[in-house]
């Protein structure tokens, strides 16, 4: 039995069965206001076949991750493709548990797209079965790893819920200095949100057309204070290059809108091997999701928060808070062993220290800071509503920084997920 195609195969029919299920939780919110429809009756046949879709889905995501690890031998989060995707199922999983307590279905509108982002963000990556390196063979990969994406997706969760909230809330009519400023970063927010889709769009589509382009790199090994070693890389792009690796010479560039060259090389302070590779590819996704987003407001003739905010009417915002809340207050425990106690165990048993300030470090301990201060605040000083939401919100921006800017961005101990 081919245990590594069935896992492929089982990605794919998950991904399919979370965009069904997506449509069918439009069609279960949207659906009540069409002619001759009984509103309750169509909810709750449509929120039925939603839910179930959206069940259908995370079984599959179940045996992807059930045969991956079975052909692997290892638990697979061991990559950014795998870990990604792990994620993902465990969103997924917290959409679950929270649907089943509050039986929200425009909840699922929200909590689908986020998952099916992260999906398709995780099939950028090479999807390769790789050995694990000698520091992540331990018991304590299972623990830390799959506890801190737990906790994240119930962060995730409550950043859908909160979001929700802010659409439900906000007066998308009014022009007040503050109503403005609102809807502002309410845009912004999904703008952030479409930048990612951007980024895995462009990946895709130049992808698909084979794009490459090779540079040469001067890199300078300092193995002691006396001694330099110089070597030369080579640095593969499969997008264009806007940014070209520092102190590089281009091999070989394929022409694209009339770029045969790179605009400027990536400045000598940003660290990393692949640095310029990087940032080029970070410049591509904003110029990409820039090009979607205004796409979409020429189609739809006005800010997306204004389209969507309609669809929030009939639910009740106070139950939105309470379950961005929760969902939040359940994470975070989790999150705390698992990002924090099991990973300094894990440290100091793979790298002799329970800290050492890799950037993967401080932004797990900035996360738990966060989050620490987001429930004080709720308990102690009685944020809630509109104020908790936008924390929720941002609270969301902060954990996807430490997953993907993190990696992608910034040199560190973590950097071992193929990103290629």
């Amino acid at each position: 039995m081919n245990f590594l195609e069935i896992s492929r195969q089982a990605f794919v029919i998950a991904f399919y069965f979370y965009c069904l299920s997506f449509i069918f939780y439009v069609v279960a919110v949207t659906g009540k206001t069409w002619r001759n429809r009984d509103p309750k009756r169509h909810e709750r046949k449509w929120g039925t076949i939603s839910f179930a879709t959206s069940s259908l889905g995370l079984l599959s995501h179940l045996v992807y991750c059930g045969t991956r690890w079975a052909y692997s031998g290892h638990i697979p989060v061991s990559n950014m493709y795998e870990f990604m995707s792990f994620l993902s199922m465990m969103i997924m999983v917290a959409f679950t548990v929270v649907f089943l307590i509050y039986r929200k279905i425009l909840l699922g509108v929200f909590a689908l797209p986020i998952a099916i982002i992260i999906m398709a963000y995780a099939a950028v990556f090479p999807q390769e079965v790789q050995p694990l390196i000698p520091s992540l063979r331990s018991i304590w990969l299972y623990i830390h790893v799959t506890l801190a994406a737990t906790g994240e997706s119930f962060f995730a969760v409550g950043f859908a819920a909160g979001l929700m909230y802010l659409l439900r809330s906000i007066d998308f009519g009014a022009n007040d200095k503050q109503a403005r400023r609102q809807k502002w970063w309410v845009e912004f927010t999904l703008f952030s949100i479409i930048i990612v889709v951007g980024f895995i769009v462009s990946v895709f589509t130049f992808r698909a057309a084979g794009y490459e382009a090779v540079f040469v790199q001067n890199a300078t090994n300092i193995d002691t204070k006396l001694e330099q070693d110089s070597t030369i890389e080579q640095e593969v792009y499969n997008l264009p290059p806007i940014v070209a690796p520092h102190d590089s010479k281009a091999v070989e560039v394929q022409p694209f809108l009339g770029m045969d060259r790179p605009w400027f090389e990536a400045p000598v302070w940003m660290k990393g091997a692949h640095a310029g590779r990087q940032l080029n590819t970070v410049l591509w996704s904003v110029l990409f999701g820039a090009v979607i987003y205004l796409l979409l407001r020429l189609i739809l003739r006005r800010p997306l928060g204004a389209l969507l905010a309609p669809a929030l009417r009939s639910i009740d915002p106070d139950d939105l808070d309470e379950i961005s809340y929760r969902a939040i207050a359940i994470g975070f425990p989790i999150f705390t062993l698992g990002a924090l106690v099991f990973a300094m165990i894990w440290a100091q048993q793979a790298w002799g220290r329970f800290w050492g300030w890799d950037p993967k470090e401080v932004w797990a301990l900035i996360t738990w800071l966060y989050y620490s201060a987001y429930l004080h605040l709720r308990l102690s000083r009685g944020f809630q509503g509109r104020k908790a939401s936008w924390l929720a919100v941002l609270g969301f921006v902060v954990v996807m920084f430490t997953l993907v800017g993190v990696n992608l961005i910034i040199a560190g101990l973590h950097s071992y997920a193929g990103t290629d």
